[in-house]
This record gives structure tokens, C-alpha cells and sequence, in this order.
């Protein structure tokens, strides 16, 4: 950085040394002026007496005799010196006796001096005789002119006044090379050194000590550079050490240490791109955990988070050091799986993930003495690149939303995206707006299936069934639309009408002479746990007249562990009314029964998976006896459902099973075909 001249520290100080120096030396020349001009004068009235006392004895003998000629000739030699311009001798009151006269000189600062010492000075001294007793005779009277003295002043001035400039000019000149040396130098040298400091990096230059100035200020000043450099280096470290761990913040999911959603959009196109230039394939696994929210719920969100970290390390050890893992929140993960080049490759990725949940986790929580054996689940959407699209957001998407619509049917699995799965979604959404019109628009209707007693084969019970005809879409499956309407929460309206219907219905075939006839209702997880639950239920029962153990409620198992407390609440307050309460597909939720044995439960339902296979397989059968058996213990009834053949039903019987439900004894039908076959029979 180059300084210009006036703007340098040693030029702006020699201009204020300059200055101060001219003012000082012009106030001492004034006083030295002053103390001549003092001087002159008082030179100028000696020089008058002086004279004065020189010519006064010859004065006086030339006055006392009258010679005119003597007195001329004093007179003249008083005119020698040249300040006198008059003299005369004389008595005051007579004509002088003498008298000699010349002009002034003149000179350039005459003006000037005339008006300090005067333009001339007149002295008279009185002639007496000494030996008469100082008889007066005259005066001898003598004019001096000022200007012989002036001209010495005017010169004595200059010669000073210039004396005193030249000073204070070599004084700022000395004191400008001083600073140059001593300041002004060594500040651009410490500039020209500071200039080679890297700002990213102070301290890899350290500023040297200047030569003869180590102990000074500059010495002193160098240090604490070289100290602050030192600071800001730590302080540039910190700072950028704290920007890391910022961004990689942003960029990971904290509790299990993946990228999350950000860091996967960012990663995955690069994959993509680099795909692209290699012509090889991509598969995107978005894995979503099966019944997460129940574990927490269950236990607490401590074994929740220790469960993700640990599906993290799972994923970490079946997808391999080549794919790319993420978390997307909740329990939602993605796997990111280069180098695929056909579906049977992605089937093998997404069968090995899943077979990576095959073993129990054992969790070994602070509040409970005994770990807790808890085993995982999950289901898999697959997209493939470059057959479902290109774009990153775009394939994540897909994959989502396959995941999403995997879990509406059998879980626990994976599945590819086609092409129809965005019309799905597309009619899912049609289906969840639907909703709102389907109750005002009598679009829903109820069917029922009996539920038949192995005892004496009587009809002891009626299943109401939720169905919905869409007038353009047609009949619309339940296992369709009441996740939809769960997630939406129009399950409690759709839960309060088939609650309503279905009572009433029962009351109509009451009242028909169908006497000890039981209503099976079904109840969703919502509306297991709404806080209106008991209300509405005792509502119905008062409003249609009907006995409480004439209801009985079905939960399923995975919705009853969802919030057993509040569920054992509603549960409690049902038993107190006398309504009577089933578990659902039973078998096909949690492995832990202890709920069995604390919460007020009537009837177990096998699950129709189980009843299906049992004369197949083995496993299914030891399960089925095992369940009736634990109901037996537990002084419940067991009903089986899904019973389509006379085998299964003989087989049940074998075992022991309270009641069947199924096709072999009759399909749902419509209350005024229920009652026409099965109902008006009694007995199948």
C-alpha cells in the first residue's frame, strides 16, 4: 500500500513542526524587535545628551564673549555627527548667536521608523557661568534626526526576523528527518511485513522486531500484532469448526447420525447423474417401520430411539458400503442402491433389508429390572432408475408413496412402483373427499355375517359390516377406505353410523321375535380411544331399548396397544355397562399377551390367515390350539373366523372353539336377506 507524500505521518508532522516553529520564532523576533526598538531610543536620547555635554563649554564661552564666528564654529562641528540636522546658540528671548541647519536624510523604512522613534529628536541644555555663580547666559539647543538610528533598527530587524525564519525552516527540516528515520520508515516497513500476513492463516507469518526498536513502542506494538494474529487464527479455527459442525448438522439426522432428507437429495443426484454417464441402474427402498408408534406408545420414546439408532446400524450392515442411507424422519428411512441393473437385483436388496428385522431386539430399558424382546417390521416401496423417472425427488416420492400404499394390505413385505400407482393415489384422494358425502348421501350400508355356535349350531350373533357404493367407482372395498377415513378422522362419523344403524337393526329384529340375538360391532382404533366413546354407546343403547350384554364391540389387537391406558378406560367403562368386547384378528398383532390378563376382554377372535392354513400347516395349527387353550384359561370364548369348509370346522370343533364365522355358514347380506336365511332358520 503506497502512501502519498502529503498524506504521510513525517509530512504532516513537519508541516506542524513547521508551523509552530515559524510562529515561536516570529514571537521571539517581535520581542527581540521590541526590546531594540527600546534599545534605539534610549541610544537615540545618550546620543543628545551626549553631544549636548560635548559642546556646552564651548557653547558657553562663545554666548559670554558674543563672538558670533566662535559659535559658528561650534555649531559646525556639531554638524560633524551625522544624527544632527539643527543646532543653535542662543538666549531664548533674543536672537540666536549662532544657528546652523541641514536636511534629513532618507531612507526605504523611514515611515515606519518615524512612527516608533519620531521623525527628529531636539535636545537643549542651559549655558551658566560655573564662576559667577552659574549666571545663565542661554542654551545651546541641538535637533537629532532619528532616521541614522531608524536605518540600524530597520536592518537589526531584518537580520533578526530572517535569523529566526531560517531557525524554525532548519529546526522542522531536523525534526522531518528525525521523524523519517525514527517513525515514519520503520510504520511502512511494518506495513510493507503486515502485508504478507494470509488473512485465512495469520500466524504463518509472523511480523519480525524492527532492528534498534525491539524495546520501544514499535517493539511493543509488533507483539501484540503478532499476539492478535495468534487470536484471530484460534478464532478463525473455532468459527470454522463451529460452520462444520452447523452444516453438518443441517445435513444428518442427529439421533441416528444419517443424512437426512436435505443430504439425500443432494447425494442421490449425484448418484444419478453418475448412473447416467455409466448407463448402469438405480434403486431407491423407502423402508417404513410397522407399527413404530405402538412400541412408543407401549413402552416410551427412550426404547423408540434406541430401536432407530439400532435399524440404522442394521441397514448400515445389509446395504453395504456402496449404497446410500438416509433418514427421513419418524420411521422412515431410505437405502440408495447403485450399480442395479435389473428388478430381480432390487427384489434381492429389498429381501435381504428385510430379513435384517428377522432377529428379536433385545431392549434393556432403565425403568424395568428385565429387557424387553421386541421385534421389527417393516415395509419396503422400490423405484427404479431410469424405468419410473430421473429426477431425485421425484423417484423419492414414488418410492414413498409405494411404501405407503404396501402397508394397506399385508405388511412386512416390499413392492415395486407401476405406473398405476399414481392413479391410486390419485383415487385415494378422491375416495378421502368422498367421504364427506357418502353418510349425507346414503352411499353406506350395512351387511351382516352370522356368527354360529358350535354347541348347538344356533345362530348367537350377527357381525354388522361397513360397505360403501360409490355411484361412480362402484362397491369400494373397507380395507380401502377406512384407513382413509381414519387418517383423515371421519372414522368416529362413520364409526357413530354404523353404530346407530346397527343397533337399531338389532332392535327391528328384536322386536321380530329374534330373541337372544348378540351385535358384533366393529370399533377402530380412534374410536377406541375417543373421549365420547362411552357416551355415544350408551346413548344407542337407551335410545333402541336394548340390554348391554346385546353388544358386543370388536377391537383389533394392534389398535387396542396403541394407548392401553385410555383404552383400558373405555374398555373398563364398557364392561361396567354390561357391553360386551372381542379382540379382532387375533395372533396378528403383538407377541406379548400380558394385556390378556389385565384388561376386560369377553371373546378372543382367531385371525382367518390362521384358520385358512391350519389343516396345511403345521405352525398355524399348534397356534390356533394354542390360542383356544390360553382363552380357556382365561375364562374367554373363542371364536374362529374365515371358517369356509366343513374340514376347518370339524377341525375347530376338535380343538375345542366356541363359535365360527365364514363363508361355509354365509356370506354378509343385507338385513332383509339375513333375515330371510339365516335369522329365520336360528340354526345352521
Amino acid at each position: 500500500m503506497k502512501i502519498k507524500r502529503k498524506n504521510s505521518l513525517s509530512f504532516r508532522l513537519l508541516g506542524w513542526v513547521f508551523g509552530v516553529a515559524v510562529v515561536v520564532g516570529l514571537l521571539l523576533s517581535l520581542l527581540h524587535i521590541i526590546y531594540a526598538a527600546y534599545f534605539t531610543n534610549q541610544q537615540i536620547n545618550n546620543g543628545g545628551q551626549r553631544i549636548l555635554e560635548m559642546f556646552k563649554s564651548p557653547s558657553t564661552q562663545a554666548l559670554y564673549s558674543l563672538d558670533a564666528e566662535v559659535g559658528q564654529q561650534v555649531l559646525e562641528g556639531l554638524l560633524q555627527h551625522d544624527a544632527v540636522i539643527s543646532a543653535s546658540i542662543g538666549h531664548p528671548a533674543e536672537a540666536p548667536l549662532a544657528v546652523s541647519v541641514r536636511a534629513a536624510q532618507g531612507f526605504l523604512g523611514r515611515y515606519f521608523t518615524d512612527l516608533i522613534f519620531s521623525a527628529e529628536r531636539t535636545f537643549v541644555v542651559p549655558l551658566t557661568s560655573e564662576l559667577r555663580g552659574g549666571e545663565y547666559y542661554g542654551e545651546l539647543k541641538v535637533a537629532l534626526d532619528t532616521a541614522h538610528y531608524g536605518e540600524r533598527f530597520v536592518k537589526g530587524a531584518l537580520i533578526v526576523s530572517t535569523l529566526g525564519t531560517l531557525r524554525a525552516l532548519i529546526l522542522a527540516l531536523v525534526l522531518y528527518l528525525v521523524y523519517q528515520a525514527f517513525l515514519t520508515r520503520p510504520l511502512v516497513e511494518m506495513i510493507r511485513q503486515l502485508g504478507r500476513v494470509n488473512p485465512d492463516r495469520p500466524t504463518e507469518y509472523q511480523l519480525p522486531l524492527l532492528k534498534n526498536h525491539e524495546q520501544n513502542e514499535l517493539g511493543a506494538w509488533t507483539k501484540k500484532v503478532n499476539e492478535l494474529l495468534a487470536a484471530i487464527e484460534r478464532t478463525n479455527s473455532l468459527r470454522q469448526e463451529a460452520e462444520n459442525n452447523v452444516l453438518l448438522m443441517s445435513r444428518l439426522d442427529l439421533l441416528t447420525g444419517l443424512p437426512n432428507r436435505q443430504e439425500l437429495q443432494l447425494q442421490l443426484g449425484k448418484i444419478l447423474k453418475d448412473a447416467k454417464q455409466s448407463q448402469q441402474g438405480v434403486a431407491i427402498f423407502h423402508l417404513g417401520l410397522d407399527d413404530f408408534k405402538n412400541i412408543n406408545d407401549q413402552y416410551n420414546y427412550q426404547v423408540g430411539d434406541w430401536l432407530l439408532k439400532h435399524v440404522a446400524k442394521r441397514l448400515r450392515l445389509s446395504a453395504g458400503n456402496n449404497a446410500c442411507l438416509a433418514r427421513l424422519g419418524g420411521d422412515q428411512f431410505v437405502v440408495v442402491q447403485p450399480h442395479i441393473q435389473e428388478p430381480e437385483q432390487a427384489a434381492l436388496a429389498a429381501r435381504a433389508l428385510l430379513d435384517s428385522f428377522y432377529e428379536t431386539v433385545l431392549v434393556a430399558p432403565i425403568d424395568q429390572a428385565e429387557p424387553i424382546e421386541v421385534r421389527l417390521q417393516a415395509t419396503v416401496g422400490i423405484t427404479l432408475y431410469p424405468d419410473d423417472g430421473n429426477d431425485a425427488e421425484q423417484l423419492l416420492q414414488q418410492a414413498e408413496h409405494t411404501m405407503q400404499l404396501a402397508k394397506v394390505g399385508a405388511r412386512n413385505r416390499y413392492q415395486f412402483f407401476v405406473a398405476s400407482v399414481d392413479s391410486e393415489m390419485r383415487q385415494r384422494r378422491r375416495l378421502k373427499q368422498g367421504l364427506d358425502e357418502a353418510i349425507a348421501q346414503q352411499q353406506l350400508y350395512l351387511v351382516y355375517q352370522p356368527q354360529v355356535s358350535y354347541t348347538d349350531r344356533r345362530v348367537v350373533a350377527v357381525e354388522a359390516l361397513l360397505r360403501w357404493r360409490h355411484p361412480e367407482l362402484g362397491i369400494i372395498a373397507p380395507g380401502v377406505f377406512i384407513p382413509l377415513a381414519e387418517q383423515s378422522g371421519q372414522i368416529i362419523e362413520l364409526g357413530n353410523w354404523v353404530l346407530k344403524h346397527a343397533c337399531q337393526q338389532l332392535r327391528h329384529w328384536l322386536d321380530a321375535g329374534y330373541t337372544n340375538l348378540t351385535m358384533a360391532v366393529n370399533l377402530s382404533a380412534v374410536q377406541l380411544h375417543h373421549d365420547e366413546l362411552l357416551h355415544q354407546v350408551q346413548t344407542n343403547l337407551t335410545q333402541y331399548n336394548l340390554q348391554p350384554n346385546s353388544l358386543e364391540l370388536e377391537v383389533t389387537e394392534t389398535g387396542l396397544m396403541k394407548d392401553t391406558q385410555a383404552a383400558a378406560e373405555n374398555l373398563s367403562g364398557l364392561r361396567d355397562m354390561g357391553v360386551r368386547v372381542a379382540i379382532d384378528d387375533f395372533g396378528t398383532g403383538y407377541s406379548s399377551l400380558s394385556y390378556l390378563k389385565t384388561l376386560p376382554l369377553d371373546k378372543l377372535k382367531i385371525d382367518k390367515s390362521f384358520v385358512q392354513d391350519a389343516l396345511d400347516s403345521e405352525d398355524n395349527a399348534i397356534l390356533v390350539k394354542t390360542i383356544i387353550q390360553l382363552s380357556k384359561n382365561l375364562g374367554m370364548r373363542v371364536i374362529a373366523e374365515g371358517v369356509e369348509t366343513l374340514e376347518q370346522e370339524q377341525f375347530l370343533i376338535g380343538l375345542g372353539c366356541d363359535e365360527g364365522q365364514g363363508y361355509w355358514y354365509s356370506k354378509p347380506l343385507a338385513a332383509t336377506d339375513a333375515q330371510k336365511t339365516f335369522l329365520a332358520k336360528g340354526y345352521l
